[in-house]
């Protein structure tokens, strides 16, 4: 365990145009073969600083997962490799580990102040639930002392830090593990060929250090709901509301939507298939996990939100477009429509090419279609909404004609999302 991880900080820059971003460090971890098997991620308050913030606790380990999963992506950070994360043990029986799918997570648990066997028991008793939920376990060389042998069936690597150990330690490490096959030796910090070969040849299955590579700081722009909606969500989640009342709140808020969507189909969460609408979203993650969630979300968003005045153009655009289809294609399309209108703005709120913007978050491919060249079964639709934006009458008189939408109808449903919006009170 390289240095204490604690959560990644939003940084902000002075001025009222401040731009504010998430950073996290990740250290690739690789095998024998020196292929990547997984990352460990750190927290950074910059983009160029190169050590952890000083503070860790699991509040800002949670904010950690929580900007991994859904502000920065957990494909951006490790994909379908491993993410190995520094916890304290307040971390083994917190609730944020809720919102994670556990298949590609490493743990790597802290050793227990002064050795205490009523701490290290009582540990030993929370990485069982743990390990039968799926996450991966690691510890340090400690836990192969006999005071941790509780710890050692639920224990996936045993990390050891090469600058400090002593060869003798290192055979017995490998003595350890020869008795526990399920348990994989890490070396870290590695930084000559010769440490590497030491530890190849006493048999260490996997390595980390300066050698192969120093930790890249990956940067993402973050884009913040409104602490209102977020609230609101969160109410309307505590006496669990209706579905449609969820969607209602989401629809309103394209940051929110934004960060759901990129986090329900993240590698992180796991699922085998993209979910793109808001109702699906929430019935999938539940009420007990959305709620967790939003708490996360509302701990890392700051005082500002993206520009109203974006916010409602996008809000506007996604309500007509999904007026504009309602009567020739299905409700899953209407949900598909809103989606196109509220993050055909994505580029704007997140000032980077639509392209990078849509490298973020997994969407299907007629929404994606319509995003980056106005084409599919949405493109002319977007291209309308668009053109009613503008006042270009010429474009606006072909486009619904080519899509059997007479004049009037564009116009009545364009004043209706206007009043829709208007109600939202955005």
């Amino acid at each position: 365990m390289n240095s204490p991880t604690t959560s990644p900080e939003t940084s902000q820059t002075d001025g009222p145009s401040a731009i504010m971003h998430a950073h996290i460090a990740r250290q690739p971890i690789v095998d024998r073969k020196q292929q990547i098997v997984g990352y460990e991620l750190f927290a950074r308050e910059s983009s160029t600083a190169e050590q952890a913030p000083a503070h860790h606790s699991a509040e800002t380990d949670s904010v950690l997962l929580f900007n991994a999963l859904s502000n920065i992506g957990a494909e951006n950070l490790f994909g379908e490799k491993l993410a190995f994360i520094n916890c304290v043990v307040e971390d083994l029986k917190a609730e944020h580990l809720d919102i994670v799918f556990p298949d590609r997570i490493v743990l790597e648990v802290p050793r227990i102040y002064g050795d205490d066997s009523a701490g290290i028991a009582e540990v030993a008793a929370l990485l069982k639930p743990l390990k039968e939920r799926g996450f991966q376990l690691a510890a340090g060389p400690f836990a192969a002392a006999s005071l941790y042998a509780g710890w050692l069936p639920f224990l996936s690597f045993i990390k050891a830090d090469v600058q400090s150990i002593s060869a003798n330690v290192a055979v017995a490490l490998q003595r350890k593990a020869e008795n526990h096959r399920h348990v994989r030796l890490v070396a870290e910090r590695v930084e000559t060929p010769e440490q590497f070969k030491t530890y190849f040849d006493a048999g260490f299955h996997f390595f980390q250090g300066y050698y192969f590579a120093r930790p890249q700081t990956i940067s993402a722009k973050v884009i913040n709901p409104a602490h209102a909606n977020v609230l609101q969500l969160m109410n309307l989640v505590m006496r669990q509301a209706e579905l449609n009342e969820i969607e209602m709140v989401l629809k309103r808020d394209p940051a929110l939507s934004f960060k759901l969507l990129r986090y329900i189909n993240s590698s992180g969460f796991g699922l085998m298939s993209e979910v793109t609408s808001f109702r699906h979203a929430a019935a999938i993650l539940g009420y007990k996990k959305l709620f967790r969630w939003l708490a996360l979300l509302l701990a890392t968003v700051p005082g500002s939100a993206a520009s109203p005045a974006v916010a409602r153009t996008a809000i506007t655009r996604g309500r007509m477009m999904e007026l504009l289809v309602k009567d020739t294609l299905s409700d899953e399309d209407g949900d598909n429509a809103f989606v196109v209108g509220i993050f055909s703005m994505l580029d704007v709120m997140l000032g980077v090419p639509m392209d990078k913007a849509l490298a973020e978050i997994t969407l299907a491919d007629p929404i994606v279609m319509a995003l980056k060249d106005n084409t599919g079964v949405f493109g002319s639709y977007l291209q309308l909404a668009r053109a009613v934006e503008q006042r270009d009458f010429d474009n606006l008189d072909f486009l619904s004609s080519a899509l059997g939408i007479q004049g009037w109808r564009v116009s009545s449903v364009h004043l209706a999302a206007l009043a829709w919006v208007e109600q939202l009170g955005i």
